[in-house]
């Protein structure tokens, strides 16, 4: 009796301590950085201890926009092309979006907020962005043909404030705005952890175009790598506090021509050529020299466990690059 009496308390405290290994389990989070139009050697031959220091947790790798050269996916190397890549996980011959007009996007094509708000209505979802278009055109947030409604919070718009925001010759009001939105994403990550955001930053695509390649641009890199830093360091917060488990992945639109790093649209390797930088710790071999911006939708999707309905996964270009 007392060896039976024994034996139940061995299962008995073994059984509660795996239900608290269970309890403790940590909410994964995550949050997606785009720094507009920068190419990945300029990325790599400038300082960014920001984006190193979280490259150095989970890793860096070159990766490619644009689709197949010559095929059907071929996809302009434009901004708004390359973000609706990005959150849908397919090319241009799927969602539609040829240019930054976004003139008649394919919802169908499932956009990363609207797979995470089916798999869990309750998922708190947010966008800090210095383009509203982001929103209202490529999410489609409140369209119905676009899922309705999927943001819980967004930050945007204020390029329409003329007022607050004058706009001048050279566009450096969107350097005001990077930073307003930058403060605000670091606030709001920290203060609320929101299970999925976009952060998106323009102003260094803007001084690509006045200056191509150039110290200003190095320069200007280096202080996006600063607003990148702001939002790491509201993440390391979040971790220390909370029992959660943050992904981060920073990278950009397009590259750049190689004559003049001032242009971008076209198929050449420069162009084509972009980078991701993220913390994660459970890359897998499609990390690498074929990593392609399609690939970080269902990356997002595999750190958040989202299940995506079969016939959207199915017509995904990208692979996760997590396990």
């Amino acid at each position: 009796m007392i060896r039976h009496a024994v034996f139940r308390l061995i299962v008995l405290v073994m059984a509660l301590l795996t239900l608290g290994c269970q309890a403790r389990v940590p909410t994964p989070k995550a949050v997606f950085i785009i720094i507009d139009g920068i190419p990945a050697d300029l990325q790599e031959s400038t300082a960014t201890p920001n984006m190193d220091e979280i490259g150095n947790i989970g890793g860096y790798a070159r990766a490619y926009i644009g689709g197949e050269v010559g095929g059907e996916s071929e996809t302009p190397t434009i901004s708004a092309v390359g973000y609706m890549s990005l959150i849908t996980g397919t090319w241009s011959n799927k969602h539609n979006v040829w240019d930054n007009d976004v003139a008649e996007p394919n919802y169908a094509y499932w956009d990363i907020f609207r797979i995470a708000h089916e798999h869990d209505p309750s998922l708190d979802t947010a966008i800090f962005s210095t383009w509203e278009d982001n929103r209202t055109k490529l999410i489609g947030d409140g369209l119905p043909e676009a899922g309705g409604h999927k943001l819980d919070y967004y930050f945007d718009g204020f390029e329409n404030d003329t007022k607050r925001f004058p706009h001048d010759e050279h566009d450096t009001y969107l350097n005001e705005i990077d930073d307003l939105v930058t403060d605000e994403a670091a606030r709001y990550i920290e203060a609320i952890g929101p299970d999925l955001s976009w952060v998106y930053l323009e102003y260094t695509d803007t001084v690509a175009h006045r200056f191509g390649d150039s110290a200003e641009l190095a320069e200007t890199l280096q202080v996006a790598d600063g607003r990148v830093g702001r939002i790491w360091k509201a993440i390391k917060n979040r971790q220390q506090d909370y029992d959660e488990d943050w992904l981060i992945v920073v990278t950009t639109d397009h590259g750049r021509d190689a004559e003049t790093g001032k242009d971008h649209g076209g198929q050449t390797d420069r162009e084509r050529t972009i980078w991701i930088v993220t913390n994660s710790l459970n890359l897998n071999e499609k990390f690498g020299d074929n990593t392609a911006l399609v690939d970080i939708l269902p990356s997002l999707a595999a750190h958040l466990e989202l299940s995506i309905p079969p016939d959207i996964e199915a017509q995904l270009d990208g692979q996760s690059f997590i396990d």
